[in-house]
């Protein structure tokens, strides 16, 4: 019926079309007489000299058809001595036109590149080409014909839940067509091949679920045929078929059921919680994220747990030890369910929601243990005492085994009883060097096989009051010049090691003239200038001596200096020049250098015993004892020719010492030179004298023999005491030179030049 319908409407349209087309020749061919009255009462209707508008084509002719002829141009000058011509777009290339009028097509046209073409007519005289009429245009329209098939677009994938209801969008599937879409070349319809799962509407290409019962454990995907077709319900049409994957997405529509009706398992008594007993698997056909068991423990939850591993299965983990002389053995119940579950369930029928656990201890042999896993014992620091408490340890074996214990650290200030666990100090301890010691002690099983165990021992000691407060020497106290009386000058702090006692007290020793105290009641106080004047140009000593109470028990107090500076200062008592106008107690500095001081003067006896004892030593290889020395001056600053050198000096004399028996009595012997007496030489041996004689700082001596000149070959050997002091001393005392100005005397005294300064003697 719909395809003689279809025909019924092509019939009635080319009637149209040809009714038409003879009304506009009919009209255009009509006799219209000419008006030659313009002041006639009847109007004439003027002739029309083109009578066409549009010509239609055909696409896709084949060569074999070409040229055909799409229409004629009318014109009512046409004749025999006439010619028309067409310009525009495809003018004299795709179309023709004749001497008649007749318009031809010469090439294939196709609609979907271009569906139109405007050209211009115009009629002109053969022989003069003159134009006998205005030119006119017409279009030339391309008639589709169904030269293309559907064509689908977009991805053509689609997921739905399993156990959608009827009816349920899946997707929509679009096909487009090139041909004219007003035509029922361009008109599509959608159809689904081979399938009872899904339908599609046929205009609108939606595909929709046909069924409730889509289940993704048993299908999880399927491949559905659509079909496009153009000109339905008329032969001819063209097709076009796709495929759409269609995935079922799974749903929680299934619940946990055990594998097992019963699980046994064994277990050492010394495994510590958290140990893993076993794993209870359950059955899920639903995807991980839909599969969430939730166990149950029908009795021992305080001893046993169940968690979930990766596949969401059960495990069964201690919460805590096991005793085999306790309890030997464990049965339960173990119950699983799920929540959220689509019902009714897929697999309800037949699931086993509940298992027996059964689970056997064994016994081993385990260390002993400790009451508790960490002691803590409180002491006051400063007291020794003999006990501070107990720890115990027991075997929990049936051998019941005897215990011996003892302390790991060697440094732990406790010590204990091997026996009975007690535990006492070994010396007294002090909260400010520590306040909490750690110690760790070991049970051991006095048997063969000796296991131990180990608890953690604190000793937490107490503080006691046994630190003095201390000034808080990070505040600043300084007098301005221009200070008015009642200005506070400075807060003083305190500090104390101790931290039972932190209620400070401030209280002036002495009291001053000059400064006040006042206790601020909060662990400060202020010092008040009560009578000013102060300038940085003298120096005065101020200093004030505060006592400092702690306020514990028992209560200490200690007295501290408090230095106060002159300072000349700006606005706001900002400094700009201060000076130390008191000083108590002696700096580090001092006490380096009077310590240095000390050990010199010590350095300096020790050199002169050892000069003295080498000096000694000298005389008596030479043969004198050192009392003929001592009390004899040897003075001589002029050296003669040595022994070869008779004419001025009876060098005799001097070898004479030498030569002489020790026991006898000394031999003093003086050389003189006879022409030196009445000269130079005299009056320089008389003015020795004289100045040795009224040297009260001198060591006295008995007799005074000068040797003006010596010779170098001499028996005796030298005299001098230059030579006499490089013999009797070894030490280089240069190096006082290196102490610093302090020094400078003393090296000048015992340094390199030395015998410079007393050659003249």
């Amino acid at each position: 019926m719909m395809v003689h319908s279809f025909w019924r409407q092509m019939a009635r349209t080319l009637l149209r079309s040809v009714f038409l087309i003879l009304w506009v020749t009919l009209s255009s061919t009509a006799d219209v007489p000419d008006v030659k009255d313009d002041h006639s009462p009847v109007l004439h209707r003027q002739k029309r000299d083109w009578n066409f508008n549009i010509f239609f084509a055909t696409e896709e002719l084949q060569a074999q058809d070409l040229p055909q002829v799409i229409g004629t141009l009318v014109n009512s000058h046409s004749n025999e001595n006439t010619e028309f011509v067409i310009f525009g777009e495809g003018a004299n290339d795709i179309f023709k036109v004749n001497k008649t009028g007749q318009v031809s097509v010469c090439k294939t046209l196709d609609r979907e590149t271009k569906d139109s073409y405007k050209l211009t007519a115009r009629i002109r005289d053969i022989n003069s080409k003159t134009q006998l009429d205005k030119d006119t245009q017409f279009s030339v329209k391309v008639q589709d014909v169904n030269d293309h098939a559907p064509i689908f677009e977009g991805e053509l994938k689609a997921s739905i839940n399993e156990r959608s209801p009827r009816g349920t969008a899946v997707m929509t599937v679009r096909a487009t067509d090139k041909d004219d879409p007003t035509s029922p070349n361009g008109r599509i319809e959608y159809k689904l091949l081979d399938t009872d799962y899904f339908f599609i509407d046929k205009k609108t290409g939606q595909i929709s679920v046909a069924t409730d019962q889509l289940d993704r454990e048993t299908r999880s995907q399927y491949t559905v045929t659509v079909q496009a077709s153009d000109m339905p319900y008329v032969s001819g049409g063209r097709t076009t078929t796709t495929e759409v994957t269609v995935n079922i997405n799974d749903i929680n529509d299934n619940v946990a059921t055990f594998k097992e009706g019963t699980w046994q398992f064994n277990v050492n008594e010394n495994e510590s919680p958290l140990f893993t007993v076993g794993k209870l698997s359950v059955y899920d056909p639903d995807e991980k994220q839909n599969k969430n068991p939730i166990f149950t423990l029908k009795d021992h939850s305080e001893i046993f747990s169940v968690e979930l591993d990766d596949e969401n299965n059960g495990v069964l983990k201690l919460r805590q030890g096991l005793d085999f002389e306790t309890k030997p053995s464990y049965t339960f119940l173990v119950e699983v369910r799920e929540e959220g579950v689509v019902q009714p369930a897929d697999n309800v029928v037949g699931s086993r929601t509940s298992a027996q656990v059964q689970i056997s201890v064994k016994d081993v042999d385990e260390p002993p243990v400790f009451t508790e896993s960490e002691y803590s014992f409180n002491v006051s620091e400063g007291e020794m005492k003999d006990y501070i408490g107990f720890v115990s340890a027991k075997d929990p074996d049936t051998t019941k085994h005897r215990v011996r214990f003892s302390i790991v650290n060697q440094d732990c200030p406790a010590e204990i009883n091997s026996e009975t666990g007690r535990l006492s100090l070994k010396r007294k301890l002090d909260r400010e060097e520590m306040d909490t010691h750690q110690c760790q002690v070991t049970a051991q099983e006095m048997s063969v096989n000796g296991l131990k165990s180990f608890a953690a021992v604190k000793i937490n000691v107490r503080d006691v009051n046994d630190n003095p407060p201390e000034l808080d020497t990070g505040r600043e106290v300084y007098v301005c010049e221009n200070d008015k009386n009642g200005t506070v000058v400075g807060i003083i702090g305190a500090k104390d090691k101790d931290v039972t006692s932190q209620n400070f007290r401030f209280t002036l020793v002495k009291k001053s003239t000059n400064f006040s105290l006042h206790d601020n009641l909060n662990n400060t106080a202020s010092i008040v200038l009560t009578h000013g004047g102060y300038s940085t140009d003298v120096r005065n000593e101020v200093s004030l001596e505060v006592q400092i109470s702690d306020g514990g028990r028992p209560l200490l107090t200690k007295i501290q200096t408090v230095t106060i500076k002159v300072c000349s200062c700006q606005k706001d008592r900002q400094q700009e020049f201060c000076q130390a106008i008191a000083q108590t107690g002696v700096s580090f500095r001092a006490l380096i250098s009077i310590l240095l001081c000390i050990v010199t003067m010590l350095v300096i006896v020790i050199l002169f015993a050892l000069r003295k004892h080498y000096q000694k030593e000298t005389l008596v290889a030479l043969g004198k004892s050192s009392g003929e020395i001592h009390e004899q001056l040897v003075t001589y600053d002029e050296e003669g020719g040595g022994e070869m050198d008779t004419n001025g000096y009876d060098v005799s004399i001097l070898s004479s010492a030498c030569l002489r028996p020790a026991p006898g009595p000394p031999v003093y012997a003086v050389a003189k030179k006879p022409s030196a007496c009445k000269g130079d030489m005299a009056m320089m041996i008389e003015v020795k004298k004289d100045e040795a004689d009224h040297d009260r700082d001198g060591i006295p001596y008995d007799t005074l023999h000068i040797y003006g000149y010596e010779g170098t070959e001499s028996l005796a050997g030298s005299l001098s005491s230059l030579d006499s002091s490089s013999i009797g001393s070894n030490v280089d005392y240069d190096f006082l030179s290196d102490w610093g100005p302090r020094f400078r005397t003393l090296a000048q005294l015992y340094g390199a030049d030395v015998s410079d300064s007393d050659s003249s003697y």
